[in-house]
């Protein structure tokens, strides 16, 4: 039986959305095409893969199991063209977490890791459906859990977070703060706390129920939010360069400290080589800058890091 790599890749897709509408897009084929395609390869396989599910799909028994060698053999097919042409290409690095400047750590160790091609990902959601599709090799920023099957990921960073409040907050001359000193301020979001994982758990954890949200318009004006209240604080990594923001300050957290976990994410199974150049560049760094020292008595971390699968 051979098996067509369109009809593999327009079943991966809408395996990967659950939406025949939005894999169609994804694939820049009509809707019609795309179903086209997935019937051909069911026919071949004489057996079906999807159901209709209310305004989706679903995985039948079937496309559950043949979803990752599926997988696997689209991996195999784009290795094969690319040492047919002889060179790798370059690997494509998106990254999430814009406020807290996840480009920081990459620059760190770009130079180390073979020819890069960052992009910018809006949150890790939409980062891994591009992992997923193949769209990118590789990601970086904050893992927390549920992860979607068929990825793998390191921890990579663990960083001291500081509260960042107006030079007229009541608390603005400590010269540090314990998190339950914040309680009776209100913790500022450059968006809605439900898509903020680290804000939201800290907020819960040290019982802050004073919460309010803004626009993410970059950092300046996050921090311009931030500082013409006196009543807010929000959080920012140790060692983030503040933009010029008159009338704001940066304390360190103690008592614990939060740490902001940064994470390396990849598609299980990607044989591109510049893959495991990445991973032991920052493995390395991590060692020689001392990255992941994490001591529970000292540091508050929102959840154990996902144990790698």
């Amino acid at each position: 039986m051979d098996l067509d790599m369109a009809q593999l890749r327009a079943f991966v897709c809408a395996a990967e959305e659950l939406h025949f509408g939005r894999a169609a897009r994804t694939l820049s084929l009509s809707q019609q095409a795309l179903s086209k395609r997935i019937a051909r390869l069911e026919s071949l396989l004489g057996a079906e893969l999807f159901q209709r599910a209310g305004n989706g799909v679903r995985l039948t028994g079937t496309g559950r199991h043949f979803l990752p060698p599926a997988r696997q053999a689209l991996a195999a097919a784009d290795a094969a063209v690319e040492a047919a042409l002889g060179k790798a290409r370059p690997l494509r690095v998106d990254v999430w977490g814009h406020l807290y400047a996840p480009m920081r750590t990459l620059a760190r160790v770009a130079g180390r890791a073979g020819e890069l091609v960052p992009g910018h990902g809006r949150d890790l959601p939409s980062v891994t459906a591009a992992l997923l599709h193949g769209d990118i090799d590789a990601a970086f920023g904050r893992v927390h859990p549920p992860l979607r099957a068929g990825l793998s990921h390191r921890l990579v960073r663990l960083e001291p977070v500081d509260a960042v409040v107006s030079t007229d907050h009541p608390r603005a001359a400590e010269p540090e703060l314990r998190p339950e000193q914040l309680r009776g301020s209100v913790l500022w979001a450059p968006g809605a706390l439900d898509r903020l994982d680290f804000l939201r758990q800290f907020a819960d954890r040290f019982d802050i129920p004073d919460r309010g949200a803004g626009v993410n318009l970059g950092l300046t004006h996050f921090l311009r939010e931030v500082a013409g209240d006196p009543r807010r604080f929000s959080l920012l990594p140790a060692d983030v360069p503040l933009p010029e923001v008159p009338g704001l300050r940066s304390v360190p957290l103690v008592g614990p400290t939060p740490l902001y976990a940064w994470s390396l994410l990849w598609r299980t199974g990607n044989p591109h080589p510049g893959l495991h150049a990445l991973a032991s560049v920052c493995a390395a760094e991590a060692g020689r800058s001392r990255w992941l020292e994490y001591d529970p008595a000292r540091d508050w971390l929102p959840e154990p890091p996902p144990a790698p699968e």
